[in-house]
C-alpha cells in the first residue's frame, strides 16, 4: 500500500475515533451537568469548564494563555464579599471559540436565540445555562434584565459583541448595545423607573475584560491565511463538514490574550466603552496573527485614544481649545 494512502487511512481512523469519543463524552458530561443544576454553589460553574476542557482535548486543541483573568469562579458568596462581576468580550471566529473560552473562563455564554432551537446544541446550551438573546426590541428589556440578574446572583458572562463570526483575518466593529448591561442609563428624577433596569449596588458595576483570540498553529506550524478556514466557521458554512475536517488534523493551537479590565464607570458612554474594548481586541489580535508575542493592552481610560465623536461635549471643547493653543505656539516657533 502506498505511503500516502496509508497516511490518509490513518488520518481518517483518527477522525472516526475522535468522533466516537465526542458521542460518548458529550451526553455523559452534559447529563452530569443537568444533575448539578439544582445544587447551590459553584459546582455547576466548575463542571462546565471540565466539559469544555474535555471537548478541547478530544478535538486536539491546545491553548496558550497570555495575561491574567479578571474575576474568580463567582457565586452568590463572592458577590456578598464585594467581588464585582466580569463581562468577558472577545472576537468571534468559530463555534470552537466556545470550548476554548469556556475552559478558561468561569462564566456563562450569551448566544443568539436561534441556537436555542437547534436539535442537539440547543439542549446542550440550555443545560449549560446559556443566556439566549433575540435582539428584537420587544424582548430587549427582558433579556437585559435576565443578564443583569444572573450577574448579581454570581455569574460572569462571555459576549461576542461583533454579533456574528468572521473569517479570522479581521475583527468586526463591536455593537455598543451589548455593553448596555455594564453602562446603564442615568435616570432623571421625573422618569418612570419601571421601564429601566435595576441599578447595581454601589461599587458592583461589572468589569469589562477584552480578549483577543487567534488560532495560530496547525500541527505545530504557523497558520497561513489559506488554513484559517480549518478553524473559522462563518457565513453559510455547514457545521458537519467543518467538524469532520478539523477532526482529521492532529492538533491545533489557539492563543488567548487577556487584556487588563476596563471599568465602565470611568467611561462617558457605552459607545466609548465599546470602542475602547474593540481597540484592545483589534490590536492584540493583529499582533497574534503576525506570530508576534501579543501585548496586553492597558485597562485605564485614556480619552486621547478615542475618536472625538465618542467623547462627552465638555471633553471635546477642552480638547479643541488645547489643540488650538498648541497649533498657535507651533506656528509662533516657525515664524521665529
Amino acid at each position: 500500500m502506498p505511503l500516502r494512502q496509508l497516511s490518509l487511512r490513518y488520518t481518517q481512523a483518527r477522525a472516526v475515533a475522535r468522533l466516537c469519543a465526542l458521542v460518548v463524552w458529550i451526553p455523559l458530561s452534559v447529563g452530569f451537568e443537568a444533575c448539578l443544576l439544582p445544587v447551590p454553589g459553584t459546582a455547576k460553574i466548575r463542571w462546565t469548564r471540565v466539559i469544555w476542557g474535555g471537548l478541547c482535548k478530544i478535538l486536539g486543541l491546545r491553548t496558550r494563555v497570555i495575561g491574567k483573568r479578571a474575576g474568580t469562579v463567582g457565586g452568590i458568596a463572592a458577590r456578598k464579599r464585594g467581588e464585582r462581576p466580569v463581562i468577558y468580550v472577545s472576537n468571534h471566529m468559530s463555534w470552537l471559540d466556545v470550548p476554548i473560552l469556556g475552559t478558561l473562563l468561569p462564566s456563562v455564554f450569551v448566544a443568539k436565540g436561534d441556537i436555542e432551537k437547534w436539535p442537539v446544541m440547543g439542549l446542550i446550551s440550555k443545560i449549560g445555562r446559556t443566556i439566549f438573546v433575540s435582539r428584537q426590541r420587544s424582548t430587549t428589556g427582558r433579556e437585559r434584565d435576565v443578564m443583569i440578574r444572573r450577574m448579581v446572583e454570581g455569574d460572569n458572562l462571555v459576549l461576542f459583541p461583533e454579533g456574528t463570526s468572521s473569517d479570522g483575518s479581521r475583527v468586526l466593529p463591536f455593537m455598543s448595545a451589548f455593553f448596555a448591561i455594564a453602562k446603564l442609563p442615568k435616570l432623571r428624577d421625573d422618569r418612570d423607573t419601571g421601564q429601566f433596569p435595576p441599578p447595581y449596588a454601589p461599587g458592583m458595576t461589572p468589569l469589562i475584560q477584552p480578549i483577543s483570540l487567534v488560532y495560530d498553529q496547525l500541527d505545530g506550524l504557523p497558520i497561513s491565511r489559506l488554513r484559517r478556514p480549518v478553524f473559522s466557521w462563518y457565513g453559510d458554512m455547514d457545521l458537519g463538514p467543518h467538524v469532520w475536517q478539523l477532526l482529521q488534523w492532529k492538533h491545533g493551537r489557539a492563543t488567548v490574550l487577556l487584556h487588563e479590565p476596563l471599568d465602565p464607570d470611568l467611561f462617558p458612554s457605552r459607545k466609548a466603552l465599546a470602542q475602547a474594548a474593540w481597540k484592545a481586541v483589534v490590536d492584540g489580535a493583529a499582533e497574534l496573527r503576525q506570530n508576534r508575542e501579543g501585548r496586553i493592552q492597558p485597562g485605564r481610560f485614556d480619552p486621547a485614544t478615542l475618536p472625538a465623536a465618542f467623547l462627552p461635549p465638555y471633553v471635546r471643547k477642552t480638547k479643541a481649545l488645547l489643540d488650538r493653543i498648541r497649533s498657535f505656539f507651533a506656528s509662533s516657533k516657525k515664524q521665529d
